[in-house]
């Protein structure tokens, strides 16, 4: 599957970005989708993931409550809606899928395909 990221930008501290990850092939159902993050000089690391059917749903601590992760099995998409942005948000954002995986996936060898970034700055 191929994965293409879009809807990163410039926003300031507190707006919102909705970021989107397009999947190729008919098999996206099947796979866990998630999105990571990595900031400059610093990990990749976990951000959201959601089950094949949209129904589960994984959140990292430091977005709970202000990101949320949603799919459109029709669309073959998957998207994080970013609301109440920090400076601390800022770094390219990466979506992932992996079969027949599990919505609590979290780490980055557990997924099998990975889009390309998209970056997300926040100023203060």
């Amino acid at each position: 599957v191929q994965l293409q990221a879009s809807g990163g930008g410039l926003v300031q501290v507190g707006g919102s970005l909705r970021l989107s990850c397009a999947a190729s092939g008919r098999t996206f159902s099947r796979y866990v989708m998630g999105w990571f993050r990595q900031a400059p000089g610093k990990e990749r690391e976990f951000v959201a993931a959601i089950s094949w059917s949209g129904d589960s749903t994984n959140h990292a601590d430091s977005v709970k409550g202000r990101f949320t992760i949603s799919r459109d099995n029709t669309k073959n998409t998957v998207y994080l809606h970013m609301n109440s942005l920090k400076p601390e948000d800022t770094a390219v954002y990466y979506c992932a899928a992996g079969w027949l995986g599990i919505a609590t996936m979290g780490e980055p060898y557990e997924y099998d395909y990975w889009g390309q970034g998209t970056q997300v700055t926040v100023s203060s």
